[in-house]
Formats: C-alpha cells, sequence, structure tokens
C-alpha cells in the first residue's frame, strides 16, 4: 500500500482521513508542526518551513491544506509542492475552498494554479461551508444565548459534513481516474440558518434560533476569540459572499467520487448533538 503524508491531520478534515486511509491499510504518515513524537509522524511546520526538507522522503501521495488564521496560504504552500516535486511525490490533492478559483490573485487561487503547473498528479477540493462549524466555531452563541448569530441573512448554504470531505479525499489520493481535475464539495441539500437551527433544535430538544448579527458585531466575536485581525477581516468578507448567495450551489461530486450520497444536516445534528448539550 501507499506511503501518504497528511498535512493537518489533527484536524476536523484530516484526522478522518486519517482513520480512513489507516483502515484501508496504507502508511500514513501525520504531520505536525511539533516534534515528532512517533515513526508515523514527521515536523513540518509550514510558517516556519522547519522539517520541510524531510517531510516528503519516501512519500508517494499528499493530502494538502493551509494551516487556519493565515491569509497568505501561497507563500506557505507553494513551497510545499515545489518540495513535493523535488522529493518524487507522485500526487497532491489540495484542499482549498468554495469560491477559491473565483478571483486570480487570491492567494488560495494562487496556490491551485501552482499546482496545475507543477507537472505533478493532482486534485483540488473546494469545500462549502462545513456542517462542524456549528459546533465548533460558531457553538458559543448556541450554548449561551441558544442562538447561531452570524451576518449572513436569509442566504442559504450546501453545507458538507467534514467526513465526507475526507472520504472524497481518500479516494482521490488512492485512485487515479480523477487525476488532474478539480472539484466543489458541497451537501445535497441548501438550508438558510433558520432551516439549520429548526434542525438543530429537533436533535437536542431544545430551541436554537438564528439571529443576524452585523458585520461590526461578528469582527468583535472573531477578534475576541484570538484571532488575528486580517483573518478575522478574510472570514467577514466571506461571510459576505454566503450572504450574496454564493454557497447554495449543489454539485454531485461526493456522490460522483464516492458513490455515497453526501450526509444530510439532519444527520449531522443527530450524530454531534451531544456537542450543545449544556
Amino acid at each position: 500500500m501507499s506511503k501518504i503524508l497528511v498535512v493537518g491531520a489533527n484536524g476536523t478534515v484530516g484526522s478522518e482521513l486519517v482513520r480512513l486511509l489507516s483502515e484501508q491499510g496504507h502508511d500514513v504518515v501525520r504531520a505536525t508542526s511539533r516534534a515528532s513524537a512517533s515513526a508515523q509522524e514527521v515536523h513540518l511546520n509550514l510558517v516556519t518551513g522547519e522539517g520541510l526538507a524531510t517531510a516528503f522522503d519516501g512519500v508517494e501521495a499528499a493530502f494538502l491544506l493551509s494551516p487556519p488564521g493565515h491569509t497568505n496560504q501561497n507563500e506557505l504552500l507553494n513551497p510545499v509542492i515545489d518540495q513535493a516535486v523535488a522529493s518524487g511525490v507522485q500526487k497532491i490533492v489540495l484542499m482549498t475552498a468554495m469560491g477559491a478559483n473565483a478571483d486570480e490573485a487570491a492567494p488560495f487561487r494562487q496556490v491551485e494554479r501552482h499546482l496545475e503547473k507543477s507537472g505533478l498528479a493532482y486534485n483540488i477540493i473546494r469545500p462549502n461551508w462545513f456542517m462542524q462549524n456549528f459546533h465548533t466555531f460558531w457553538i458559543q452563541g448556541i450554548l449561551e444565548q441558544s442562538k447561531i448569530l452570524l451576518p449572513v441573512g436569509s442566504a442559504k448554504g450546501s453545507f458538507i459534513d467534514a467526513r465526507d470531505i475526507a472520504a472524497v479525499a481518500a479516494v482521490l489520493l488512492t485512485r487515479h481516474e480523477h487525476d488532474n481535475q478539480e472539484f466543489d464539495l458541497t451537501g445535497g441539500e441548501a438550508l438558510d440558518h433558520d432551516q439549520a437551527a429548526a434542525i438543530l433544535s429537533h436533535a437536542i430538544g431544545r430551541t436554537i434560533a438564528y439571529e443576524e448579527i452585523s458585520d461590526e458585531a461578528m469582527l468583535a466575536q472573531l477578534l475576541a476569540a484570538g484571532l488575528p485581525k486580517d483573518y478575522a477581516d478574510f472570514l467577514i468578507t466571506i461571510l459576505g459572499f454566503f450572504k450574496a448567495g454564493y454557497s447554495q450551489a449543489i454539485t454531485p461530486a461526493v456522490e460522483a467520487i464516492t458513490g455515497v450520497k453526501p450526509r444530510t444536516f439532519a444527520a449531522y445534528a443527530q450524530d454531534y448533538k451531544d456537542a450543545w448539550t449544556v
């Protein structure tokens, strides 16, 4: 079986991807920004470049994403792609975000273009907003006020379960019929946040409501949570794209690649209902 490097192995998508690939019998190596503690880990700090020269030793395929909190994705990831080429890696699956290809000057788009020109076999996956945001990034308002607090109006989003993103990545890393293609990944339904709140309410047995807040209030929350100003501004910008309706499209990619329909928001809410228990 292949030796596969997973960058972001402790994250929402990466941890599930490691599990899936390991179950399939692959030799999975987890990249960690800390000193590696086992033979199944390699030290790789994308911000400082530490460990980059040896991270891909013996690796045949790699899953690549940008660490959260940074907006200079091209400066962080382009050298990683170059090192993968130099190390003899055969394929990279790059995760960016839905809409990343809308602006050729955007840092994420520059990474996509760099990978396309690298000569490596590749896939680019652009997931929509994660369902898991509701029990991570948006959870404070739900726990403290029973409210989803966002500046997105009544726009709909085709939220995707991170477990489905990992399932797609696992197929693309280990098979080649989809090589050199890019995919927007979405769930199978588009919901506004009132509908999402109703589904969460049903799952946990208490009322959750959606309340629209201003961009300024959202920015204050993000800064209070410790996010860098440039990254907080970036999040406000892409939440604005959501409000404008750019996140409602539904694509067939998850089922086309994995053979399984994407999880519903109701199934996600049931699986994670303990997260909203107070």
